[in-house]
């Protein structure tokens, strides 16, 4: 199954791992990251995530990558190149301190909920912060109460800039008087 790269088996997808595809998958985020940069934008508004095969490449692309981010999150994923993913990590560890959010059904029967929650348990093992929540019943899908959360999540990690955050921030101080 072609995606960020291949699938070559659901039994176990760490068996046969498609090195060359993921590297590739990786290589391309942290281009889209640095033109990003490049055009401006601060690395700490920058947040990657996905679902499925798009969130499993955006946690290695976000731990991995050479420049802090605002955050990562992966929804229905798992963890790749598990056994090269550290040596993989820049000695700086720019995103050690990123928040990670990660959502999985517990019913999910094309990415076993038990590997979401190990890559989450591997993770948090090496020191990253992650939020690892189930979602009751649900399947290789999206849930509304997950989709809240990952809202939250978003809001957190990129609060609003310009206006909005400086008249919120100007109420505040009046208030406070």
């Amino acid at each position: 199954m072609p995606g960020w790269y291949d699938i070559l088996s659901f039994d176990d997808l760490h068996s046969s791992e498609d090195d060359k595809g993921i590297i590739r998958s990786q290589q391309y985020f942290h281009s889209l990251i640095k033109a990003e940069i490049d055009k401006g934008i601060p690395s700490e508004r920058i947040v990657l995530g996905g679902f499925s095969q798009g969130g499993a490449i955006s946690l290695l692309s976000g731990v991995t990558c050479p420049t802090k981010l605002g955050g990562i999150f992966g929804l229905s994923c798992y963890l790749l190149l598990r056994g090269k993913i550290k040596e993989m990590v820049p000695k700086e560890n720019p995103n050690k301190d990123t928040p990670i959010f990660m959502g999985h059904g517990d019913a999910d029967q094309t990415v076993r909920h038990d590997w979401g929650k190990q890559t989450a348990e591997k993770l948090k093992g090496w020191g990253w912060n992650v939020d690892f929540r189930t979602y009751k019943g649900l399947q290789h899908s999206a849930d509304p109460d997950e989709i809240d959360h990952l809202e939250a999540y978003l809001k957190e990690r990129l609060p609003p800039l310009g206006d909005k955050a400086d008249g919120a921030a100007a109420s505040a101080s009046k208030q406070s008087l």
